[in-house]
């Protein structure tokens, strides 16, 4: 679904070329020529990402357009022509998100990774970690302009108590001078059990010590900043840090999921912990579509691929908690703890839910069937994964449609 901005702009020029950027960006505009239009809009609706103003306006020379929005809780992002000091001052005090210098139409391209920023930030939770309740108060201010979701601890053995509960923070912003435990060691603690792909740090200080800014970024921490921090400076280094971890998390998941079916791969399964540790005994099940190749060449390579991810989402939707991989062509791999009665009883419930389907894919109606071969043993994997593909090479030869599990000798 497009996200909507509210555009508020006199300039025909401008209003073209934002609408332009805005629709390429796969962003709704909704448009105001004055702040009367844009007051008659915000009465039918405020569901909007963000609002982007022109400073001056026909009938509000001097940005009171930044307070109607801000009345009704939008965040704002100024166009503005006028690059005076005194007015750089005047708009970021109005706790807008930024302000965006009105030189030339390129000017407005710059608007777009801040409007990208904003709408991926919700996916994002923030633990703020400071011994100062007035400067949690403010860097909180700040994060939840953002859209960023914040959850604030006292000192570092209380960050490290919520990360132990919490496993959705993916950015610590922590303060060094700390009762209990400071910045630097939280960091190190905290790089022990988290990768640059899980999780993001900033470090904060007032320290005016030389050599703080290395000890963070060599603990660990992906950026630094000083104490008291002017507004801008902390957006851009939040924005960057952020837009560096879902880089590294698109990574992570480009080099590990399936790209057709978006389970994960084989490289990822026999990476997993799960795969490598074997202290009691697994459940693991090879599952296998019947007859996959009159799929194929009944009505397509597309309508099989189609078939493929429609699989995958069963799996996941029947294992959640289990770890489910692609293996190659129309084989997946389900890998679980040690609840034997659990597992096969939503693998038979899953056959046959499969079975009793009918799919429609573009206008064709298609019936399939699986067919899976299952160990529970304590043993290596590669030793389950062997005696797995015995069992499901036994479920074909019987005739399909079924569960063949290892018998207990």
């Amino acid at each position: 679904m497009e996200q909507k901005i509210l555009v508020v702009e006199d300039s025909r020029p401008f209003r073209r070329a934002i609408e332009c950027e805005l629709r390429q960006a796969g962003f709704l505009p909704v448009f105001a020529e004055t702040i009367a239009e844009a007051e008659s809009v915000l009465d039918q609706n405020t569901d909007f990402l963000c609002a982007i103003l022109d400073y001056c306006l026909p009938d509000g020379q001097d940005g009171e357009i930044i307070d109607v929005c801000l009345s009704v809780d939008i965040k704002v992002i100024v166009l503005t022509a006028l690059m005076d000091e005194i007015t750089r001052e005047k708009v970021l005090a109005k706790t807008v998100i930024d302000y965006i210098p009105k030189d030339s139409p390129s000017c407005i391209s710059s608007i777009i990774p801040i409007l990208n920023r904003l709408a991926k930030n919700s996916s994002h939770k923030v633990l703020l970690v400071d011994d100062s309740i007035t400067a949690r108060k403010y860097t909180r201010s700040l994060l939840e302009r953002q859209y960023l979701n914040v959850i604030e601890a006292k000192d570092g053995e209380h960050a490290l108590q919520i990360m132990q509960h919490d496993s959705d923070i993916s950015l610590v912003i922590t303060d060094y001078d700390m009762p209990e435990r400071d910045g630097v060691s939280l960091v190190k603690e905290l790089r022990k059990q988290y990768s640059l792909d899980k999780l993001a740090i900033i470090g904060l200080s007032a320290s005016d010590e030389a050599s703080l800014t290395a000890k963070f970024l060599k603990a660990g921490a992906n950026d630094y900043l000083t104490k008291p921090f002017n507004q801008e400076e902390f957006y851009c280094r939040l924005h960057s840090t952020l837009n560096i971890l879902d880089s590294e998390r698109r990574l992570y998941h480009l080099a590990n999921q399936d790209y057709l079916t978006q389970t994960w791969n084989r490289r990822y399964f026999f990476e997993h912990p799960t795969s490598k540790n074997h202290n009691s005994p697994r459940c693991l099940a090879l599952i296998d579509i019947d007859n996959f190749k009159s799929v194929n060449d009944s009505y397509g390579h597309h309508i099989g691929d189609m078939v493929l991810i429609e699989l995958a989402t069963v799996l996941k939707n029947y294992f959640p908690d289990a770890l489910v991989s692609r293996f190659g062509g129309e084989e997946f791999c389900i890998l679980y703890g040690n609840s034997p009665h659990i597992f096969n009883q939503r693998l038979e419930a899953m056959k046959e839910d499969i079975a009793n389907s009918e799919l429609t894919i573009l206008t064709n109606k298609i019936k399939y069937t699986v067919s899976a071969g299952v160990v529970i043993a304590e043993s290596n994997i590669h030793d389950l994964l062997r005696r797995a593909d015995n069992c499901l090479y036994r479920a074909k030869s019987l005739g399909r449609n079924r569960i063949v599990e290892e018998e207990l000798v």
